[in-house]
């Protein structure tokens, strides 16, 4: 396994254990101390810079999209399609997606939504985040738990 690979695997791993702690346990104390700090999006976040820090040029090619011969999407498919800009990018999406998810549990929490209806925002922001923001901003008002 190469530097890529693992940290790759790394960033998807680390939003793990926070997002099933958000998903099983959404009420508990020790979710809700676990999920007050940064620690859920950090590691992705630093798995980034260390991947920048490793291919700086990357970076520089990223801010030179806007004069590239093919143009900006053909030059940033071209970074985005090498390991480094794979990695990157994963990262970056995860820690966008369990960013999103802690706001869609801390809202919930808030509101005292349903349970069911809260897990299953939950579930859907950290695999299709887009999906599952939308969810919750359809469940946040209509059903909580003092009504269910």
């Amino acid at each position: 396994m190469d530097i890529y690979t693992i940290s790759f695997l790394i960033s998807t791993l680390w939003v793990g254990p926070f997002w099933i702690a958000m998903l099983v346990n959404p009420n508990k104390n020790k979710t809700k101390e676990l999920m007050s700090k940064p620690l859920f999006f950090v590691g992705p976040i630093i798995i980034w810079f260390l991947l920048m820090l490793l291919n700086p040029q990357g970076l520089i090619d990223f801010f030179n999209l806007g004069s590239h011969p093919d143009g900006f999407i053909i030059g940033m498919s071209k970074g985005i399609a090498t390991k480094v800009g794979v990695t990157a990018t994963w990262a970056h999406m995860v820690a966008g997606d369990i960013f999103a998810t802690r706001w869609v549990w801390a809202d919930g929490i808030k509101r005292n939504n349903n349970l069911l209806l809260l897990r299953i925002s939950i579930f859907f922001s950290v695999i299709l985040m887009p999906l599952g923001i939308v969810l919750h901003l359809i469940f946040r008002n209509k059903i909580n738990n003092s009504s269910a």
